[in-house]
Parts: C-alpha cells; sequence; structure tokens
C-alpha cells in the first residue's frame, strides 16, 4: 500500500480511484463497512482504491490541552488500511487552514484537484469544510458539479440492529477493562504498537522481567493486568509471543510514571528499541497494592497462569479477532 501526506504527492497509477473518506479512528466494524463499499466499487469498475483520513486528530488541533484517546495512531491506522486491500492511504494534514476552507474549496482541492477521484464513500455522519457546513448531501451535490459519484454509507449497528458501531463506545469500554466489548466493536483485538524503552529492571530481580512502553498521551484504557499477544513490529509475519501484560503506576512500589509494562512467556533475549505491536485479548483484575513483594510475586504468577489459559482458548475460539494474524507491513512513499 502506498502512503502520501499530501494529495499532491499521489502517483497517476492511485488517481481516478475510488475513496472512502473520513477519520476512521478505530477503524471498526462501521468504519469497514464504508472500505468495503469502497473496495466493491473499485473492482466493479477496475479502478484503485484507497482511504483519505486526517492527522493529527481533529481535537488535536482544536483542544491541544485536552489528549485524544487515540484507538489507532497513524501507524496503526495504515497498517489496518492495508490488511483491508487498500491501495492507497491519503493521510491530509489537518490544521486550522484546512478546517476554514468551504466545503466546495476542500473538495476541488483535495478530492478533484490533488486525488482526481472518481468516486467518494461517505458515512451518513460525515461533515466538511469552515463550520462543518459540509455534509454528505453537499458532497453528492459536489459530485455532480464536478464530475464524481458519491455512496453514502447509513449507521452500522451490531448484530442485533440496535447499538451503533462508535469510536466513542470503544474508549469507554477499554476505560473499563471491557476488553470483549471493545473487540465486538472494532472486529479484532484492540492493538498497540509501541517502542520497548528502559525501565527501573525491578521485574528482573523478581523473576517476571518485562518489556516496557510507554503509552502515547491520553491512552487510558482500565489500570490492572492484561493477557496479551506480542509480536515484533520489525516482523510482521514473525512469531507471536503469549505474555501477561501491566499497566498502571506500581503502587506496591510507590512509583508515578505508567507504562505498558509486559512480560512474555517463553522468551530470552534483549527487545530495548525494537517496536511491538501488543494485542488485548483479555482483562483479568484491576490494579492493587500488596502489603510485600512476595505476596506480589505470588500474585503474578497467578496471573500468568490464568494468562496462558485465557489466550490459548482464545486462539482456539476467536483466530478471526486477531489483526496480528492477517495484517502486513505498511509501505510509505
Amino acid at each position: 500500500m502506498l502512503i502520501f501526506d499530501q494529495p499532491a504527492s499521489i502517483v497517476d497509477c492511485c488517481k481516478s480511484g475510488v475513496v472512502a473518506i473520513g477519520n476512521f479512528d478505530g477503524v471498526h466494524r462501521g468504519h469497514r463497512e464504508l472500505l468495503q463499499v469502497a473496495s466493491d466499487v473499485a473492482r466493479q469498475n477496475g479502478r484503485p482504491w484507497g482511504a483519505v483520513t486526517f492527522e493529527p486528530h481533529p481535537r488535536e488541533v482544536f483542544r491541544p490541552d485536552e489528549p485524544v484517546f487515540r484507538l489507532t495512531p497513524r501507524e496503526l491506522k495504515c497498517r489496518l488500511f492495508d490488511s483491508l486491500g487498500a491501495d492507497f492511504t491519503a493521510l491530509l494534514k489537518f490544521d486550522r487552514e484546512l478546517a476554514s476552507r468551504e466545503p466546495e474549496q476542500f473538495v476541488l482541492s483535495v478530492l478533484v484537484g490533488g486525488l482526481s477521484v472518481s468516486h467518494v464513500v461517505t458515512g451518513y455522519d460525515f461533515h466538511f469544510g469552515q463550520g462543518r457546513k459540509g455534509s454528505p448531501q453537499t458532497m453528492i451535490e459536489l459530485g455532480r458539479l464536478h464530475g464524481f459519484s458519491v455512496s453514502v454509507v447509513e449507521q452500522v449497528t451490531d448484530d442485533d440492529g440496535i447499538a451503533p458501531f462508535s469510536s466513542s463506545g470503544i474508549r469507554a469500554a477499554l476505560r473499563h477493562g471491557r476488553v470483549a466489548e471493545a473487540a465486538k466493536q472494532l472486529g479484532y483485538w484492540w492493538v498497540v504498537i509501541g517502542d520497548v524503552v528502559k525501565g527501573d529492571q525491578r521485574g528482573r530481580t523478581i523473576g517476571f522481567p518485562t518489556a516496557n512502553i510507554i503509552l502515547d498521551a491520553g491512552c487510558e484504557p482500565a489500570e490492572g493486568i492484561y493477557a496479551l499477544r506480542v509480536r515484533d513490529g520489525s516482523s510482521p509475519h514473525g512469531k507471536v509471543w503469549h505474555a501477561a501484560g501491566y499497566i498502571g503506576k506500581r503502587p506496591t512500589f510507590a512509583t508515578d510514571q505508567s507504562f505498558l509494562e509486559i512480560h512474555l512467556f517463553d522468551f530470552e533475549g534483549d527487545l530495548y528499541g525494537r517496536s511491538l505491536i501488543v494485542e488485548f485479548v483479555d482483562y483479568l483484575r484491576p490494579d492493587r497494592k500488596f502489603g510485600s513483594v512476595e505476596e506480589l510475586t505470588a500474585q503474578m504468577a497467578r496471573d500468568c497462569e490464568r494468562a496462558a489459559h485465557r489466550l490459548t482458548r482464545a486462539e482456539i475460539d476467536s483466530a478471526t479477532m486477531s489483526f496480528l494474524d492477517r495484517a502486513s507491513g505498511a509501505g510509505a512513499r
């Protein structure tokens, strides 16, 4: 998959394509309906297809003092588009200048002048341009005027036809440790990608060495213990390790810095500086303070045993929930 940071850089082989447009935080089951429509239209018409999305998240521009709980930061979002078969992704730089453009100006400069689109797929609630004046109906009218067709995807709900899939609902589920609920809406186990940094190495002294990842500002899943699947980000088709993970501030040791700490089962080696792809399969228990290191160590052993059991069962019951097992590395341009 080709990735473009500005429409002007798009290559000829991706022009006259079909695009799905939106913020796509989470690339959840509702988003994937838009992406599937784009793929289907492109296949029917012999066109390339891709996603048009925005970086950074608009709230980071308008409310910079309020960190956003991003479900899928840029790298992960692109990997997900790639895994779904997109030919390209256009990452539009979202800033106040872009937000101030009139809807027609946005369409002419980005979709027509930059991407030369033949078809646009948008959600029923997508708004664009100055003051969010542009609506799906606006997009249809501008398409008729400037030579592209438009599909509008209505609200996508769960299997019962009641609850809509939403990024805010997924964030709320993760904040409360409802990992299975989040995975059901996402269509895959929630994923974090991050570089391993050196911690205080206390885990080694108690028999549970960990790989430590600093979570992005605003990333706030429930604190506690998780069952994880982990892969080296530089080897997208390499070995997947089972692991127990911890998110929190280590109250037993009175620290105030929050990490994702990962104890890999059946692993020996050095992961410092490597990028890890981490899937959250289950939430095992909330964080708590222990009276002694010995008490903590005994509980960690029980946590690891429980995580191992849960992960083995999950791979039998829910293999299709794995992002790792179907994703490949995303190219860049």
